[in-house]
């Protein structure tokens, strides 16, 4: 018996992010960042976030008498970043809202991918909730990060 859906929901993003066509050339990563190796300018993190306490939280309660099966509520802490190489913000700012747009579309039900919003059938439903944009200059130019949050329930 599954004890939480936060595993399989984390591989679950990982993989329709990788696999996602408007992500191509979009370093995405499971977890904390591997290095501060940055030669990417594009790189999406699922279950970090910069300043986040933790990868995921869940909650779960009894889904019906007989205390049988367990519903759970849980958010899966993400970040995605670009960078620029130049002063310039507005296009820093412009492209994370784009690749943010880009994760939200993978999230929703469509024809071809009618089970995007299950995560391929790992939670009952998933959607992008919470956001918080980061902006810096720096030695190597303009940055721009939004920080989000997955929420999902599942029937365990």
């Amino acid at each position: 018996m599954t004890t939480s859906a936060v595993h399989a929901a984390i591989n679950a993003l990982v993989v329709r992010f990788e696999t996602a066509p408007a992500l191509d050339g979009v370093r995405v990563i499971d977890g904390p960042p591997p290095s501060t190796n940055f030669s990417e300018p594009d790189r999406l993190y699922v279950g970090w976030a910069p300043g986040a306490e933790q990868a995921a939280e869940l909650q779960q309660s009894f889904a019906s008498a007989g205390a049988r099966r367990r519903d759970e509520d849980g958010a899966i802490s993400c970040y995605v970043e670009t960078r620029a190489g130049d002063e310039d913000m507005a296009l820093c700012r412009a492209r994370v809202f784009e690749l943010l747009a880009v994760v939200e579309d993978e999230l929703r039900a469509t024809a071809a991918a009618p089970d995007a919003p299950t995560l391929g059938g790992t939670v009952l439903w998933s959607e992008l909730t919470t956001g918080s944009l980061i902006q810096e200059q720096g030695p190597d130019g303009a940055l721009a990060g939004l920080v989000f949050t997955v929420a999902y329930r599942a029937r365990i």
